[in-house]
């Protein structure tokens, strides 16, 4: 059975170098409500697809994966928080970087059709909330099996 649409996708999972730097984050910046805790991991609550977190390093010692790092600021992967109206990006993006977290810029209107705003988290995770402009994302072409 094929893995692409027979399976939901039930959790992204972030590489970090220190957990308790992203659970700070994550909890403290985001307003993210923290799940679950065990040595070099922690997930959180959400609607839909669970955020977890786990230390490069730990993953590595106990299943063998890479512990090879990317460059700072070489992104791998962009999270985005689809939100209901361009209004609430102005309203997050102000609320969020009042807290210092880092957005790239002020939000805008991109030719995608939609209102953005990005940021990174302490490991360079890029972030992406948006919300379409009227119009929505236009058509789709989807191929039905």
């Amino acid at each position: 059975m094929p893995l692409g649409g027979a399976y939901a996708i039930s959790d992204v999972c972030l590489l970090v170098e220190d957990i308790e730097r992203t659970v700070d984050f994550y909890v403290e910046k985001l307003g993210f409500r923290l799940r679950r805790r065990a040595e070099g991991f922690a997930d959180f609550h959400g609607e839909g697809v669970t955020l977890a977190a786990w230390e490069i390093d730990h993953i590595s010692r106990h299943t063998g994966v890479s512990k090879l790092k990317s460059p700072r600021q070489a992104h791998k992967v962009c999270v985005a928080v689809k939100l209901d109206t361009p209004a609430d990006i102005d309203r997050l993006h102000g609320e969020l970087s009042a807290k210092g977290v880092p957005f790239y810029g002020p939000p805008q209107d991109y030719v995608w059709n939609a209102r953005c705003a990005y940021f990174t988290d302490p490991d360079d995770t890029l972030w992406e909330l948006y919300a379409w402009l009227d119009g929505g994302p236009g058509d789709y072409h989807d191929e039905q099996p």
